[in-house]
């Protein structure tokens, strides 16, 4: 039974592994967005209906790219012992396992926005590999009968696998070290607007320490930013392209500003405040001619991401900005490097474009954005909101005075007023801090006379054009979250 089954099952596993091996090295020395397992995994990722896709966001947050990754190796594992096995019987499996093999990648890698011709070679050249190592095998008969020729077989081709995949590894190792190293290297200029000094009075956490990442990229993206260029056309007057010093060159903006995601639950982590340094958008679009007719500005990243913003709120006086700067340095790598959208009271889907390439002026008839032609709204106005940081769901804490504390936002419009309800009594007004603009969150918090026991707490906003949050709970799809962030706390 061992020489029948589990030896080929395990001769197909690794001839997979050392193809996918030399697969991925060839990708991550051309052209990483190429290889088979991040090509599959975009295909995967655009093929997933929303409702999954959203309970994969909310169930497993920023894990969910590496179970998506861990979910293909292991459906190519169970595939590739299966071809082995039946390997034996039929010699021919080996070359049909190889094809299906080969054309998947190849086939995913071509589907992605920004694929070329060369995308195929890859998984084209892994699958030749796999299929050559395990047609071999098969013909031999000493291999297939014989203990000490089958651990020869195995221990060649699982080092052979090994050391493809760490040159695979040591590739994209250097290769994202340079591109570190060349934001290290970036001194930003100072910003010709800065920012507001925050106001006396913020508490402690007004800033994230860690911006939250929601995005479709299954490896972040390496940027060369010597060989980076924004190309801005459409419906323009003129067309332009700009490399990253020409922006740096342009008067820079400085301002503190929230961005949260669209997937982001009642409650929810998906929101954050940082400052931020980027060239205005509106002068620049000015400086080209806007034609009349355009009421969609389309980004474009470098691993084909498109992302649809209504072109009145970049051109409203709102602060949308080129962003090159976060916190006081370059963009990190995993938020947008070298260069990113953003446009305050806006969620990121559709205003927030990461690993910025290229914006076109055209029309919302004449194009659906990425997420658009998933079901989701074109335009993403930010939904007035809030939430009780403080206590923590499920807390116990001592009676006695309890200082209840939390967020809320409504960008562009501001917060007007925030209100905590203790059980079914009465709502009370909770105190406001001071904040430097209306793209901002607020902090909040009120002074709860907590009595023992088990006691449920809610929190609702009113914006600052007098708009009350809505109670009702809605989901995030299609165009945001609603409802009264709730909390059950026990009081000892």
């Amino acid at each position: 039974m061992l020489r029948r089954t589990v030896r080929p099952a395990l001769i197909g596993v690794l001839s997979a592994g050392l193809g996918l091996a030399a697969a991925e090295l060839l990708a991550a020395a051309t052209r990483p967005a190429a290889g088979p397992l991040v090509a599959v995994g975009g295909a995967v990722i655009d093929a997933t209906p929303t409702p999954v896709k959203e309970f994969a966001v909310r169930t497993l947050g920023t894990y969910d790219k590496p179970v998506l990754l861990g979910s293909i190796a292991l459906v190519l594992v169970l595939f590739t012992a299966v071809v082995g096995v039946l390997t034996t019987r039929r010699r021919s499996v080996a070359i049909a396992g190889a094809a299906v093999f080969g054309l998947a990648g190849a086939a995913a890698a071509l589907s992605r926005p920004a694929s070329n011709g060369f995308d195929a070679v890859p998984s084209l050249l892994g699958a030749v590999i796999a299929g050559g190592v395990l047609t071999m095998w098969s013909r031999s008969r000493s291999a297939s009968q014989d203990r000490r020729a089958f651990l020869r077989t195995a221990l060649l081709v699982t080092g052979g696998a090994v050391l493809t995949g760490g040159a695979a590894e040591t590739v994209k190792r250097v290769r994202g070290g340079a591109v570190a190293k060349s934001r290290e290297a970036i001194a930003l200029p100072a910003a010709a607007d800065p920012a507001r000094p925050l106001p006396g009075g913020v508490a402690p956490g007004f800033y994230s320490d860690k911006l939250y990442r929601v995005d479709t990229a299954l490896s972040v993206p390496t940027v060369d930013v010597g060989a980076w260029s924004l190309r801005i056309h459409g419906k323009v007057r003129r067309e332009l392209t700009l490399s990253f010093d020409d922006l740096l060159r342009r008067p820079l903006i400085e301002r503190d500003i929230t961005l949260n995601c669209v997937s982001n639950e009642v409650g929810g982590p998906y929101i954050g405040t940082v400052r931020w340094l980027g060239v205005p958008l509106a002068p620049l679009l000015a400086e080209l001619g806007v034609d009349p007719a355009a009421d969609q500005l389309v980004a474009r990243s470098v691993e084909g991401m498109t992302i649809g913003t209504p072109v009145a709120t970049v051109l409203d006086g709102r602060d949308a900005m080129l962003c090159v700067g976060m916190n006081g340095e370059p963009l990190p790598l995993e938020h947008g490097f070298p260069v990113r959208m953003l446009t305050p009271g806006l969620y990121g889907y559709a205003g927030a474009c990461k690993w910025l390439t290229e914006l076109e002026l055209t029309t919302f008839a004449a194009f659906d954005a990425y997420w658009v032609r998933r079901g989701w709204a074109a335009r993403g106005p930010v939904k007035t909101a809030s939430r009780i940081d403080k206590p923590q769901p499920f807390a116990r804490v001592g009676a006695g005075k309890v200082t209840v504390a939390g967020v809320a936002w409504a960008q562009g419009r501001g917060i007007r007023g925030v209100e905590v309800r203790v059980d079914d009594r009465p709502w009370q007004k909770a105190e406001l801090l001071p904040v430097p603009s209306s793209d901002t969150w607020v902090q909040w918090r009120y002074e709860w006379a907590a009595t023992p026991g088990p006691h449920t707490l809610a929190v609702r906003a009113t914006d600052g054009t007098g708009a009350v949050q809505p109670a009702e709970r809605a989901t995030p799809f299609p165009d945001g979250a609603t409802g009264w962030h709730t909390i059950t706390a026990t009081v000892d």
